[in-house]
């Protein structure tokens, strides 16, 4: 939530974030944006909706004060309108309250809480409005949802009373906005074909398909211990290549009588001459894990112990 006060510090400006479902962006957009032009042009106040296919929007709202709050009562009381019409078609008997949720920086929740919770006490007993600060931060943000339940003028008292608190307390620090992310559709594979869910259907998506077949068609990795092909006709082991290394003269040495009877690597005595060639060639196979593990092997052979 920002705020900005003008010179004389008459007009208050302020920049208040809303999360809304799905459903409920809908329903203040309305039929062919209807409704939220209605509303911006009432209200004088910029309605913003974020964009994507989310689960969850952004409905940012700026404007001086007055307009903030007409805004916010256009809304609520067209929530309210869409629970009546809801209950029209229910046999439910208790009409549920209408609900709005605040985006508010985490840094400027302390002082809506107050010490020892009494400043958001003061706030639902003023009102009438039920007030909910979620302990969590939104996530990879700074931000906290702050719900709001009752009727839709216990609502609009309550959103001013905590936007006063807000003015008296800017936030502290640089503030990460919230973000809603992309809903991720489920995908389900049959009979060669891949499907996407939406709602109560499937519906084949061919693109994912393509990349289906063509994962299939791809070479399986050899189970551990398996030496012939997965497939007829096709090499399951890649080829190898040789590197030589050279040995410079200048390393070789006489060998220590005293390590005669040391035990080398794999358990066995080294009684073996090391090698006294005045150049040093090894092959070593690609098939050992790095470049570091051939020297060392290298260094061994040059002592005279196996690896």
């Amino acid at each position: 939530m920002e705020s900005k006060v003008s010179e004389g510090g008459l007009n208050v400006t302020l920049t208040i974030r809303l999360l809304m479902h799905g459903k409920e962006v809908g329903s203040i957009i309305g039929k062919k944006g209807e409704t939220v032009k209605k509303m911006r042009e009432e209200s004088g106040a910029r309605i913003n909706i974020s964009e994507g296919n989310c689960p969850e929007r952004i409905v940012t709202i700026t404007g001086p004060t007055d307009a903030i709050f007409k805004a916010f009562a256009m809304i609520a009381y067209k929530f309210e309108e869409d629970i009546t019409n809801s209950m029209s078609n229910s046999t439910a008997t208790s009409k549920p309250p209408v609900t709005l949720r605040l985006v508010v920086p985490a840094s400027q929740c302390g002082s809506l809480i107050g010490k020892g919770g009494s400043k958001i006490k003061e706030i639902r007993e003023s009102t009438g409005a039920q007030v909910q600060v979620a302990g969590d931060m939104l996530p990879n943000s700074t931000e906290r949802a702050v719900t709001i339940s009752g009727t839709p003028d216990a609502i609009i008292q309550c959103v001013k009373q905590i936007c006063v608190v807000m003015l008296e307390s800017p936030p502290k620090g640089a503030t990460i906005p919230y973000r809603p992310k992309p809903a991720s559709t489920p995908v389900i594979f049959a009979g060669g074909q891949a499907y996407t869910i939406q709602g109560q259907y499937a519906i084949p998506h061919p693109d994912l398909t393509k990349l289906h077949q063509l994962a299939m068609q791809q070479t399986p990795f050899t189970p551990l211990g398996q030496t012939t092909p997965a497939f007829p006709g096709l090499d399951a082991s890649p080829p190898a290549s040789t590197h030589e290394l050279t040995i410079p003269n200048d390393l070789s040495r006489p060998r220590d009588p005293r390590e005669e009877h040391l035990p080398c690597m794999t358990g066995h005595s080294s009684s073996q001459p090391a090698p006294t060639a005045p150049q040093w060639y090894l092959l070593l196979q690609t098939s050992l894990p790095s470049p570091p593990f051939r020297l060392l092997l290298l260094y061994n052979a040059f002592r005279g112990f196996s690896v």
